[in-house]
């Protein structure tokens, strides 16, 4: 398979990411904490089918000590033993935030309000910028068809 343009190397591309790789990059320094912050992007990948991402983002959790165990089962989070409250109101989040063209009404109050009883409000403000990061992301190597597979943890920096 290959992508059908070289995305990241065109220059327009080249801007375009470097805004986005930008607030990514706040983002990992925020206090929203980084095993969350990696599950969010491996189940928004899973949900937008994005190869590329899901790769890369159970690589970088491996590489960062994430178990086996948990990395398969993100899928099914619903009926696993081995998430936090606090992940699973977060993949949640990221299960609604993602996939508002299929439910009407977008978010509920009550997902909301379960991932605030878990993370401050600086969090939230990561938690949900994440959620909008990624599925950028996720859409422009969808879009364009970006192979899977040859991604190296580290590999972007």
């Amino acid at each position: 398979m290959e992508s059908r343009l070289n995305y990241f190397g065109h220059p327009l591309a080249a801007k375009v990411l470097k805004h986005i790789n930008s607030a990514n990059k706040v983002l990992s320094e925020s206090t929203l904490p980084a095993v969350i912050q990696e599950l969010v992007k491996i189940r928004a990948s899973q949900i937008n089918g994005c190869g590329f991402c899901t790769d890369m983002h159970t690589k970088d959790a491996t590489a960062a000590g994430e178990t086996p165990q948990r990395l398969h089962l993100v899928a099914a989070w619903r009926e696993a033993t081995v998430f936090t409250d606090a992940e699973r109101a977060a993949l949640e989040l990221s299960e609604q935030g993602t996939r508002i063209a299929d439910a009407a009404g977008g978010v509920t109050d009550e997902a909301w309000a379960n991932a605030a009883k878990h993370f401050d409000e600086d969090q939230l403000v990561a938690l949900m910028s994440l959620i909008a990061v990624i599925n950028a992301y996720n859409r422009i190597n969808v879009i364009n068809q970006q192979p899977a597979g040859d991604y190296q943890p580290g590999q972007f920096g």
